[in-house]
């Protein structure tokens, strides 16, 4: 169970940004890096590091932009379900559930945080500067939280995913009010 709430914590961090969690899991794994995360442990580890702190840059400059934030929605919405599948498993490495199960939990779950991301910039035609910010610190706790402490990351995921719930709703009454 505990693996569980570690790939949700993880999948959430990346449904939210994308290279920021990935540099940060890296980093806190010392000097191994990505050694043993799959995919990544492939990719030398100097131009990993490399392109994920240009990215990461990339991603808290431009977030904060509306048209940084229009481009990196459509990057984030391509990527996060693959980069979601490889940190769940990543977290997860030593569980006893099928790897297939796990990259699919990790890869659905980043891509309804990404969604509901999505539907909230276009609901408010570009998200707010303050919301910005806090989605920068969600991040970076949550994949904190995977790695050190995955309980209470899993179950502020889980918050999340009841947010996305309630946004799904949000945007049917909304829709249905303003259909009729």
């Amino acid at each position: 169970m505990i693996e569980l709430l570690a790939v949700l914590s993880a999948s959430a961090a990346v449904g939210i940004r994308i290279a920021l969690p990935v540099l940060l899991f890296g980093l806190l794994q010392g000097q191994e890096l990505w050694s043993e995360v799959p995919v990544l442990s492939n990719i030398s580890s100097p131009f990993l590091l490399g392109l994920l702190t240009s990215w990461s840059v990339i991603e808290l400059t431009a977030s904060k932009k509306l048209m940084g934030q229009r481009i990196l929605q459509i990057v984030e919405i391509l990527f996060s379900p693959v980069i979601g599948a490889i940190m769940g498993l990543a977290v997860a490495s030593a569980s006893e559930s099928p790897t297939w199960l796990i990259g699919i939990t990790g890869a659905l779950f980043a891509l309804v945080i990404q969604l509901v991301q999505l539907g909230w910039f276009f609901r408010l035609r570009g998200l707010p500067l303050w919301f910005v910010f806090i989605q920068d610190a969600l991040s970076i706790a949550l994949i904190i939280l995977a790695f050190l402490a995955p309980t209470p990351g899993g179950l502020i995921a889980l918050g999340l995913l009841w947010f996305a719930i309630y946004s799904g709703k949000l945007w049917y009454d909304w829709y249905r009010g303003n259909g009729s």
